[in-house]
């Protein structure tokens, strides 16, 4: 296993949509092992593979805290199969967007289709905060983004802000 970097705005792979899986086989085991790998490293609850900068429809997620035991979930060409009228918000930040957090509303609830990393089919409902992360992964894989939900003038200052940052690497916030 091994941490991959992760690839922030304004890099147009993140706007790429994701192609499919024909099987898990070796490299994608490597793959989504790497992906819990530097999800955990830098403290996030979700990560798609085109964040790492691969474009494949694999995604994990863990939303467990930290008194919890983990509770790792693979997601291999996930469809979106039902969602709630029901609505929640969230607070969403995302590793490929550093220091922002955006108020998001989602459907409270979603069944997702997917292939879990043994290779098996199978179909879930989520609820609440792991059916948020569920969604905003899988947007990343068909290239959104939740500055995508944004004005473009707020989108573009976020952009402008971490290309800044980019640049000047040594700059220290307080």
């Amino acid at each position: 296993m091994s941490i991959r970097q992760i690839i922030t705005v304004p890099d147009e792979t993140l706007k790429k949509i994701s192609e499919p899986i024909e099987k898990v086989g070796v490299n994608e085991k490597k793959l989504i092992n790497d992906l819990f790998e530097t999800m955990y490293n830098f403290n996030g609850i979700g990560l798609a593979a085109v964040q790492v900068g691969i474009l494949k429809r694999i995604l994990v997620v863990d939303v467990s805290s930290k008194e919890e035991k983990k509770n790792p979930i693979c997601f291999v060409n996930p469809i979106i199969k039902k969602i709630s009228n029901k609505m929640s918000v969230y607070e969403e930040g995302c590793l490929s967007i550093p220091d922002t957090f955006i108020e998001i509303e989602r459907p409270k609830t979603c069944e997702i289709e997917y292939i879990d990393i043994n290779g098996k089919i199978k179909t879930q409902e989520f609820d609440g905060l792991l059916s948020t992360c569920v969604q905003h992964e899988i947007n990343h894989l068909d290239g959104k983004l939740i500055i995508d939900h944004l004005s473009k003038l707020k989108k573009d200052m976020i952009i402008k802000k971490i290309s800044k940052l980019k640049k000047n690497p040594d700059r220290i916030i307080v």
